[in-house]
């Protein structure tokens, strides 16, 4: 929790101070103060006490510690696609999803000086979804922790030549100035997060509401595995609106799928076609039920 820059520490430790007064009614997230999952955090759930974390894995934590009641972690964007590692650490984590949260992004160029500037530091994310504008500008790209914190470095840093893309409130944290806005590469620039808990939505919460079931499988290592592991969600009518694929282990023998379906397990369409999933994979594991926060289809 140290590892933020110094100009970012005084509101962590003041923000961590009030989360451990009431950590039922803290919600984790990675980044410094005026991060885009700060945002999203306070956004999203403005009755809970926003608890920074330095990494994925800080936030995480802080739920099974007890620290945070809830986590809110970004998980794809619009732009860029799927944020690293997230596919692995939330199956490891243990924590269920209860809730999604869809939020549009923009960046702002800010520094200490006024330009040319030769880098920008910022998160590999934010960095990704304004690459065209940089590589215009002859801007080198420079990977950090998260966006906020590259400001807070900047600041720390205090070189005018070097400058850092974050959302436009750190600037007014950390006391830079915005050289730019909404820098990203696409004006329709979304970012999907979801929240974590560290126990399910109680039985009966959802019941007549839209909703999303999330779930990880590995399929078998035999012919047409995954033709037959999906194919009970196309028999059954049962909705996919997302599946990834990431390798599990070194060996690259074994395929997982992380997948999105809309239904929840209870209804008999959607009980048979994870059946049928499950009995053609090697593992499945249901990661939550929630209810939908923007309409599929």
């Amino acid at each position: 929790m140290r590892s933020f820059p110094g100009p970012a520490l005084e509101i962590v430790d003041r923000m961590r101070a009030a989360a451990a007064a009431d950590p039922a009614h803290a919600i984790a997230f990675q980044g410094s103060p005026g991060a885009n999952s700060h945002r999203a955090a306070t956004e999203a759930r403005p009755d809970l006490l926003p608890l920074p974390c330095f990494s994925f894995e800080d936030a995480l934590d802080a739920v099974k510690d007890g620290r945070a009641g809830h986590a809110i972690i970004p998980i794809e964007n619009s732009q860029h696609g799927r944020v690293a590692d997230i596919h692995f650490l939330l199956p490891e984590s243990g924590l269920g999803i209860v809730g999604e949260f869809f939020m549009p992004i923009h960046h702002a160029l800010m520094a200490l000086g006024k330009g040319p500037f030769e880098a920008a530091y910022s998160h590999p994310q934010a960095l990704g979804q304004s690459r065209h504008y940089l590589r215009a500008k002859g801007i080198v790209p420079l990977s950090h922790a998260d966006t906020a914190g590259a400001a807070a470095f900047v600041a720390e840093r205090g070189d005018p030549n070097v400058a850092a893309i974050a959302p436009a409130i750190a600037a007014e944290l950390y006391g830079l100035t915005i050289i730019e806005h909404n820098v990203e590469d696409s004006p329709d620039n979304m970012t999907r997060f979801v929240i974590l808990a560290s126990a399910p939505l109680p039985a009966g919460s959802l019941a007549g509401q839209p909703v999303m079931t999330t779930f990880v499988f590995e399929v078998k290592n035999i012919p047409a595995a995954l033709y037959k592991a999906l194919g009970g969600f196309a028999t059954n009518g049962v909705n996919m609106t997302k599946l990834e694929s990431y390798q599990k282990g070194t060996s690259f023998s074994a395929t997982a799928f992380y997948a999105d379906i809309i239904g929840a397990p209870g209804d008999p369409a959607v009980d048979r076609a994870l059946e049928e999933c499950a009995f053609h994979s090697k593992e499945l594991r249901i990661l939550g039920t929630y209810r939908q926060a923007r309409a599929r289809g």
